[in-house]
């Protein structure tokens, strides 16, 4: 079981693409458990996660996430945003088992 966790704004504008990118991981027979939060939930959340995205919108926040991140050996990434802005499931799915691979 993977766990992704994305982080945005507000944790509502990944919510289409977390869909998509549940129905990329079905269609690829992943199991993975993949949600998203408000920037504020996501330092709490991080510690169940496998890897973290962050929207493109808080790629400013980066730094601060990743002193927790790295602490407790959790990948993160900026989601790209031309993945984003086109809602690309897959690509960010396969974003993020890379980072989960190459930890």
């Amino acid at each position: 079981m993977k766990r992704i966790l994305l982080a945005c704004s507000s944790g509502m504008s990944t919510s289409l693409l977390v869909s998509k990118m549940k129905e990329a991981a079905e269609a690829k027979g992943i199991e993975a458990e993949i949600w998203a939060v408000a920037q504020d939930k996501a330092m709490k959340d991080i510690e169940r996660a496998d890897v973290l995205l962050i929207g493109p919108q808080m790629r400013f926040m980066k730094k601060k996430f990743s002193t927790v991140a790295d602490q407790i050996g959790v990948p993160l990434d900026v989601i790209d945003p031309v993945a984003y802005g086109r809602i690309d499931g897959e690509a960010v799915l396969d974003k993020a088992l890379e980072l989960i691979a190459n930890k």
